[in-house]
């Protein structure tokens, strides 16, 4: 039964008893050893953990399970590379009787370092994409503070206002992503911080349209409901995601964008924003709301789908994406009503 249970773990486990031989191999550590079940039984647990670490050393001579301090109860993940060349992270269990006690059975994990690698790419995807982002605003305010610095004197009132309004507006946009990374992280680590309280979200969404429409030369259109209700919800988030939908639909979209909130419906006021685009195929919608996931010719930074989701999903609401009517995306943000004094 031990066996068993031992097949069913996702993670390889060999366990050896206090004279360090080897009473138990799981199918999956046997097979990342490179060799069977049978073969490992009643072996010395240094001739079965056939593994080394990056400078050729063994794990049982870098790690003496059975000797060292005798309170020490774990040996902490370490990479290793298996005989086949491949990564794998082994950890160990020691365990005792007592403190000081010899040591009674030795259990070592082991796992495929894939999730590593896979981890190592989404934070070099992070690393080239804050460099992308962060370089165009950064090159745009270096270049105008170096022209003003050196030919101020030359330059007419209405230039050194057109340098420093574009300045303004660089330095805007990094501090923009800037927090949208903070955000992310609080999202990853679920330290996200909400602040509802009671918010006329007709109010909230029609702020967030006149100022995309006053940046934009495409038609935005507002179509509020009757009798929408107040919502008790975080209003810089929400104006965050509403913002964050609306600005997407102009960015990537074609046509007129339309912003429509509607409710109550089962107890929850939805704003949905479309555009008459290309759309969103139904086999990529699910990938959309995931981190560094950019679509289209415009690109961009991959993270604020992301942020939308993570943020209305904190107020206990969804995101779906559908076609527009017109065709285009459609995207509608839930957000249910609760209790508001």
């Amino acid at each position: 039964m031990t066996e068993e249970l031992a097949d069913l773990l996702p993670e390889g486990v060999v366990l050896a008893d206090g004279s360090g031989t080897v009473t138990l191999v799981s199918r999956r550590a046997a097979r990342m050893l490179g060799t069977t079940v049978e073969d490992c039984l009643g072996r010395p647990l240094g001739e079965v953990l056939a593994l080394r670490d990056q400078d050729g050393q063994d794990w049982m001579t870098c790690n003496r399970p059975y000797e060292g301090l005798g309170i020490r109860v774990a040996i902490p993940e370490q990479s290793c590379l298996l005989p086949d060349g491949t990564e794998a992270l082994v950890a160990a269990r020691i365990h005792r009787e007592a403190p000081d006690r010899p040591v009674t059975a030795v259990a070592v994990t082991l796992r495929s370092g894939r999730g590593r690698a896979r981890l190592d790419r989404e934070r070099s995807d992070l690393v080239a994409t804050v460099a992308h982002e962060l370089r165009s605003p950064l090159t745009g305010v270096k270049g105008f503070v170096q022209a003003l610095l050196n030919r101020w004197d030359k330059l007419s009132d209405e230039q050194k206002k057109l340098m420093l309004t574009t300045v303004s507006s660089d330095s805007d946009r990094l501090s923009r992503l800037i927090a949208e990374l903070l955000d992310v992280a609080r999202i990853d680590t679920g330290r996200l911080q909400l602040y509802p309280r009671p918010s006329d979200v007709t109010v909230l969404v029609r702020r967030v349209v006149d100022s995309v429409a006053m940046s934009t030369s495409r038609p935005v259109h507002l179509e509020l409901g009757d009798g929408i209700p107040q919502v008790l919800v975080d209003p810089d988030k929400f104006t965050q995601v509403i913002t964050n939908l609306v600005e997407n639909a102009v960015r990537h979209g074609e046509g007129e964008v339309r912003v429509a909130v509607r409710g109550p419906d089962d107890g929850a006021v939805s704003v949905a924003v479309s555009d008459e685009g290309e759309g969103i195929p139904a086999e990529m919608r699910r990938r959309v709301f995931t981190k560094f996931w950019t679509g289209g010719a415009r690109g961009g930074s991959g993270i604020g789908l992301y942020i939308v989701n993570g943020l209305v999903r904190a107020h206990g609401g969804v995101v779906t994406i559908a076609d527009a009517p017109g065709g285009g995306a459609l995207v509608t943000t839930t957000w249910p009503i609760g209790d508001v004094p």
